[in-house]
């Protein structure tokens, strides 16, 4: 009798199929109960024109950007956290169900999917359809800065007051927390992307090379800063002359990176500002205690939460593995329904 209770549990844990994902503007991660994050990959699809095949998903994908010949286009379906193009996102989100369960399955999965603050009924209804397009029995969507702050492990469901600032690729979504509920937010559509850009039109103008997204983020990863370095540092940087056409080198510096992307920094911080101003006082005086936390992707960007506590005024501290607390957020929220049904929007 033993032996078939224990054989009977491991049945029912083999096929109870429980998925969380960050569908991000940038990065798709995977989140599965008991085992963590399994998946972490570019958000970006490389598509063959002639017969619209999907030729590759992630990483392989991301290697393509910008190295195609005219036949094929790889492109990120996400554009400021919501889907851009359908039919590629379906193809996408059923590459990481299945690469995460494996194509053989005898139940279909539930799956959890954050989405940014600021999205609307209809473009919630397209994830959900995507989701089960792609192979879900049920799909349920949760706004990212609950996501985070559960995956961060702040106590939601107290009656304090908790501030999240989600940086990601596409949006900064913030919001204040209590009760598992939200209390105020808002959602910009600056992130790091725009900050990306941002430092293209600047290496365009102050040196006259054109550069890609990625060497972008490169200069953004390595040298980048939200605030001004005594002693900065220097990479070199290579792009098309915008004169001659030709190969040219060119050497940015940190500063140079500050300068470039201050004027996003500065949307950021007003929005949290924005959200600060609408916080009932209690609430208020919570969050001056215990401070802002920063999870998402660009949150990693040196000194950003120096940045935002000194526009701010309030302490601003970035949340332990800030890129993996919205996938995380996610399979614990599937992991727990009941517990977190109010924080959770719509499913299918």
């Amino acid at each position: 009798m033993q032996h078939l209770l224990f054989y009977s549990a491991n049945f029912t844990a083999m096929f109870e199929n429980k998925i969380g994902i960050d569908l991000g503007t940038a990065n798709t991660l995977v989140y599965l109960p008991k085992k963590g994050i399994i998946i972490n990959e570019p958000t970006v699809v490389a598509i063959a024109l002639d017969d619209n095949k999907v030729l590759a998903v992630g990483q392989e994908a991301k290697e393509m950007l910008g190295r195609t010949p005219e036949t094929i286009v790889a492109s990120r379906p996400m554009k400021d956290g919501v889907i851009a193009d359908y039919r590629v996102t379906e193809a996408m989100l059923r590459y990481f169900i299945n690469k995460a369960l494996g194509n053989i399955r005898f139940f279909r999965p539930e799956v959890m999917i954050s989405v940014p603050g600021g999205i609307t009924s209809t473009e919630r209804r397209a994830v959900t359809d995507a989701a089960v397009a792609a192979g879900a029995k049920n799909a349920y969507v949760i706004k990212e800065t609950v996501a985070a702050a559960i995956g961060a492990g702040i106590p939601i469901a107290e009656a304090r007051g908790n501030l999240i600032i989600d940086i990601g690729g596409g949006t900064t979504d913030v919001a204040v927390l209590s009760l598992g509920g939200i209390v105020n937010s808002t959602s910009v559509r600056v992130a790091g992307n725009r900050l990306d850009q941002s430092i293209t039109e600047f290496v365009r103008k102050k040196h006259g090379i054109a550069i890609g997204d990625r060497t972008a983020e490169e200069i953004k990863i390595n040298i980048g800063s939200a605030l001004a370095l005594p002693e900065e540092e220097m990479m070199q940087v290579r792009g098309r002359d915008m004169i001659s056409g030709l190969p040219k080198t060119v050497t940015v510096s940190t500063n140079q990176v500050v300068e470039a992307i201050v004027d996003e920094l500065v949307e950021i911080a007003r929005a949290v500002k924005t959200v600060l101003q609408d916080t009932p006082p209690e609430l208020a005086s919570d969050i001056i205690d215990k401070g802002m936390i920063m999870p998402g992707g660009t949150a990693l960007l040196r000194n950003l939460d120096h940045y935002v506590a000194q526009s701010v005024g309030v302490p601003c501290f970035v949340a332990e593995q800030p890129l993996l607390c919205v996938a995380r957020g996610t399979g614990v929220a599937l992991d727990n329904l009941d517990s977190y049904k109010k924080s959770i929007l719509s499913s299918r």
